[in-house]
């Protein structure tokens, strides 16, 4: 099965400073987490709640298909995406 994405909550870890997020693969639930780097140049230290979660949804597309991608890789239920991930 295809690991897909039909839930578009995401949450701030604030511990991490990072965004999870899951996906499903069929009933299998998948977890994710955003690393701060991986979310772009308007994320710096003393950003926001919000500019995390903001930062998320306008890279979502891009973020799911790195998710994808490294699920295919290594089949897991738990990932952290990282910088190195979206290049």
């Amino acid at each position: 099965m295809a690991l897909i994405f039909p839930n578009r909550s995401r949450s701030f870890d604030e511990a991490r400073k990072g965004v999870r997020f899951t996906g499903y693969d069929g009933m299998f639930e998948v977890r994710f987490l955003v690393e701060e780097a991986a979310l772009g140049s308007a994320i710096t230290q003393n950003s926001s709640e919000a500019a995390y979660l903001n930062a998320f949804d306008a890279a979502r597309s891009a973020i799911q298909e790195a998710a994808s991608r490294a699920y295919q890789h290594r089949r897991g239920n738990n990932f952290t995406l990282t910088a190195a991930d979206f290049r």
